[in-house]
């Protein structure tokens, strides 16, 4: 039986999204007991295998490697790797006036006349990364307040961001995952909401990530072959959400060093938030969506051309 990796980043939403292909899995990889280590659905004839990872590293591997199956990635990636992927309907992540955030301490006083102190020449903003949605739409929205001036951005992973600003090492931060809703209890403040800024600004929803398969797999299984992965896909996605107490339970497994999936009320309201009808399939509107964005990185030099947004 063929086996397709498929690489996810490890928030909450794109975890509970495979389980229903791949089976629950412990950290290491191993089978979980009885029946949910095993896949729910019929898997057509492969075997999957969850390689969860950091998305700027997916995003990273895409571009450099191009060596996995299926991959989650970042919108703004795309326009780097479109050759080798196509975007599926289904696994994509948008935020509907709503998404990552940037903040600041609470008591930090430079940043009381607004965001656009983040554009003052000795701020630096942690990044979850330079490929990442989150960062082409801040750079995007600093540039509309002014477009001459740059910032100084540092990468790090996304689970350090908040303690980066806590402790000084970085004025500011750009949350994305489960940090967008518990940044309050580190004693930080926001300062914008770029899902908001971008609903604001063109009436549409942001597209943040996005699940791409590689073009290849039609010559190496056969014609037809990534149309009927997409929709397996799909199936996976639908069958999560329709079983959510199995993919609660999968959380609680996988819970170790993420506290914030213990907290029922908080998990819940981030998977409505990232698990949404655009999930299930984004269609004309999320389509629609990437383009512009991904046009208007193009226009300030952010990203290549995009060309076809070329979805299955």
């Amino acid at each position: 039986m063929p086996e397709l990796t498929l690489a996810h980043s490890p928030d909450s939403d794109d975890l509970v999204m495979w389980w229903p292909l791949c089976g629950m899995t412990h950290e290491d990889g191993s089978p979980i007991a009885g029946p949910l280590g095993k896949p729910a659905l019929n898997t057509q004839g492969f075997t999957f295998k969850p390689l969860p990872e950091d998305v700027e590293a997916l995003n990273r591997r895409a571009i450099e490697k191009g060596d996995l199956d299926i991959t989650a990635i970042s919108a703004h990636t795309y326009p780097h790797i479109k050759d080798r992927y196509q975007i599926t309907d289904c696994g994509g992540s948008f935020g509907e006036s709503y998404g990552p955030k940037v903040v600041a301490r609470a008591d930090d006083e430079r940043f009381k006349a607004g965001v656009g102190a983040l554009l003052g020449d000795s701020i630096t903003i942690a990044v979850p990364g330079r490929k990442t949605t989150a960062f082409l739409t801040l750079s995007l929205m600093l540039r509309a307040i002014d477009p001459a001036r740059t910032r100084r951005a540092i990468e790090m992973p996304f689970y350090e961001i908040i303690g980066a600003v806590q402790e000084g090492k970085a004025d500011a931060g750009l949350l994305i995952h489960e940090a967008q809703l518990t940044f309050e209890d580190a004693g930080l403040c926001k300062l914008a909401d770029l899902g908001e800024w971008w609903g604001s600004a063109t009436h549409m929803p942001l597209p943040l990530g996005l699940n791409v398969i590689k073009r290849d797999l039609d010559d190496r299984f056969g014609a037809g072959t990534c149309a009927r992965l997409s929709k397996l896909l799909s199936e996976s996605v639908e069958y999560a959400i329709t079983h959510e107490a199995e993919s609660r339970e999968f959380l609680r497994i996988r819970g170790e060093g993420r506290p914030e999936w213990n907290d029922d009320a908080l998990v819940k309201k981030y998977l409505s938030m990232y698990v949404s009808p655009l999930t299930r399939s984004m269609g004309d509107n999320g389509r629609s969506a990437l383009k512009h964005l991904l046009t208007e990185g193009h226009k300030a030099g952010l990203c290549p051309d995009p060309g076809t947004i070329d979805v299955i």
